[in-house]
């Protein structure tokens, strides 16, 4: 009879999990033992650098991704980036090793007491089997939970589960199927088709899920059809719509009056694939202006339902762009012509405007380049010299959590090695993942990190004027030479000082990975 082991390796092997991140404790290795040799295991050296390298994976592929975890400590270690995760909606399978079972209740060392407690409410299902024998079919569950639910999930394991026999009916989960559509009913697809052609003045809402689902070019058609604007949603982590079209008017700005006087003059708000709305700085103020009606589009019930105005469908975003690019006719055109991109500011002194390194990062590189971006304080100029025309383009920490950007790109490029990838990443955000650079360095990706060293944690400095706390400590950074640490990580490094020594090691592609240090002057978000 097979073992709990044998049952979950071939359903992992079927559902496509055989790219499995980790960094392991005891506890896993006996789950560890025996894998496939189909199967490729990504060592971390941090759990929040495995969990962001997941993350880009996932991401980038569009498929849920196995993670390893060690028990209480390491999950705990994984938290931080897996509230990114979560608001990016990332169908990451978190599987935890925990103590053998007779150890659990005595609270013997290295056992999770409590597991499931531990991740909630971050995860979208969590559980510890009853028993060894449901080891596969409750794994099975956290891969349907996840795929479903679009979140991630954990499974805590006592290793001594997987040397057990499975049983009779172990085998039944192998060919499981879990589908759900989502298309909207003959009164519900009326009534939107009939809101959205009856609108004078729409404006258009994409969110992050758009480019998630493979929408971008849908949504374009979309947009051209109605004509009207398009607003990115605010706390934008994937971007769903070219962001130099003419029709395009940026990313919201995440309060609730400055999002409202947006929509001043428009009698229809349609959002599609994106929550109703994740605002940061508190801005108080109407969540609509007078006579402006809001209909929101999302799969994500969690989202329809906590949204605090508006009309939500909970329905496939792609389904009902369908049904309306069929409704409203034949092809529309867009508005104009493609905005030209300005010419990049400068700065004074020895230091490079980050305008500037942006400028040579879209000159330089390829136009299907994937970007990894967190390097918050320089967004305002990130948006203002980019021009980004293709779907996955785009990557931004979901939640706002330092600690994706590094192991996010070596997530993306693992997943998409035929495609450019670069992160563009911040000093005061390279430390909370840096470890990410061993594990680029020992898949000898051709990924290129752009490091903008600025000495200082710029968009806190920005919130510490906002908030009426300028002289906050613990806000700069100075001492730090990402050059010698990404060599010790085995990554080649080099620093550059101007702009055509930057243009001139951008424009030859890497043959592993590399790491560009260039020294910035201080910006702010907006």
């Amino acid at each position: 009879m097979p073992s709990v082991r044998r049952i979950t390796h071939e359903f992992l092997e079927r559902r496509g999990l055989t790219t499995v991140f980790g960094n392991p404790g005891s506890n896993e290795l006996p789950f560890l033992a025996d894998l496939p040799d189909g199967f490729r295991y990504v060592l971390g050296l941090h759990e929040g650098a495995v969990v962001g390298m997941a993350d880009g994976y996932a991401q980038a592929t569009g498929r849920p991704v196995l993670v390893n975890l060690h028990a209480a400590s390491g999950s705990g270690n994984a938290m931080g980036a897996l509230t990114n995760a979560v608001a990016a909606r990332t169908p990451l399978v978190v599987v935890a090793g925990q103590q053998v079972r007779p150890a659990i209740g005595p609270e013997a060392n290295l056992s999770n007491v409590d597991a499931p407690s531990l991740m909630k409410p971050l995860v979208g299902w969590a559980a510890e089997p009853a028993c060894a024998q449901d080891v596969p079919r409750a794994l099975a569950q956290a891969v349907f939970e996840a795929e479903l639910q679009r979140r991630p999930t954990y499974l805590s394991v006592p290793y001594d589960d997987w040397a057990v026999d499975a049983g009779d009916n172990a085998s039944a989960v192998l060919d499981r199927q879990v589908q759900r559509a989502a298309v909207p009913g003959g009164e519900q697809a009326r009534l939107l088709t009939e809101a959205v052609a009856a609108a004078r003045r729409p404006v258009l809402v994409l969110g992050g899920d758009i480019d998630t689902a493979g929408l971008f070019d849908d949504a374009v058609r979309l947009a051209e059809r109605l004509g009207g604007p398009v607003w990115a949603a605010p706390s934008l982590f994937r971007l769903p719509f070219p962001n130099r079209h003419p029709q395009f008017r940026g990313v919201l700005p995440a309060g609730i009056e400055p999002v409202s006087r947006a929509f001043e003059g428009h009698d229809l708000v349609l959002v599609l694939g994106a929550p109703v709305f994740r605002y940061h700085e508190y801005l108080p103020g109407r969540y609509l202006p007078e006579g402006t009606r809001l209909i929101q589009v999302t799969e994500d019930a969690s989202a329809a339902a906590r949204a605090p105005m508006g009309e939500a469908l909970v329905a496939d975003p792609g389904a009902v762009i369908d049904l309306l690019l069929k409704a409203l006719g034949g092809p529309g055109t867009p508005t104009g012509e493609y905005r030209p991109v300005p010419a990049p500011l400068t700065a004074e002194g020895p230091r490079l405007h980050p305008e500037e390194v942006f400028a040579a990062l879209r000159d330089e590189l390829p136009g299907d380049t994937a970007y990894v971006v967190e390097s918050t304080s320089t967004n305002s100029s990130w948006w203002r010299q980019m021009d980004l025309r293709r779907p996955g383009s785009y990557y931004f920490p979901a939640a706002g959590g330092l600690g994706f950007g590094l192991p996010g790109a070596v997530g993306v490029a693992m997943a998409q090695p035929d495609r450019p990838v670069v992160g563009v990443i911040g000093d005061g955000s390279a430390n909370y993942g840096i470890t990410a650079l061993w594990t680029a360095a020992q898949q000898r990706l051709p990924l290129t990190v752009v490091l903008l060293r600025n000495g200082t944690y710029g968009a806190l400095r920005w919130f510490g004027d906002l908030l009426g706390v300028p002289d906050a400590p613990g806000t700069d950074i100075p001492g730090l030479d990402f050059t010698r640490i990404a060599e010790g990580y085995g990554v080649a490094a080099q620093h550059v000082d101007g702009v055509e020594e930057l243009r001139a090691v951008l424009s030859r592609s890497p043959d592993g990975p590399r790491l560009v240090q260039v020294d910035t002057a201080l910006t702010t978000p907006s």
